[in-house]
């Protein structure tokens, strides 16, 4: 799997996260079963699964701490 496809399998599974509350719980107990199981049995080294891994877990939690600075400014009307 090239960098191009791994960014876009990362983008995918993102989406799939943040559209499922259950999902997202599920990956944050088991990022690596999780991620297995939304690949849908794809053939990938251990390698390459755990950047994925990594990879997802940085966007979730940049996406999460957006959100939460979102909600924050709001707050504070700004």
């Amino acid at each position: 799997m090239d960098l191009s496809n791994i960014t876009k399998t990362v983008q995918e599974i993102v989406e799939k996260l943040q559209g499922s509350k259950d999902a997202l719980a599920a990956f944050k107990k088991d990022p690596v079963g999780k991620v297995k199981e939304l690949l849908g049995g794809a053939d990938v080294s251990s390698e390459t699964l755990n950047k994925i891994v990594e990879a997802v877990k940085a966007k979730v939690n940049v996406d999460e701490v957006s959100g939460i600075v979102g909600k924050i400014k709001g707050l504070f009307g700004k």
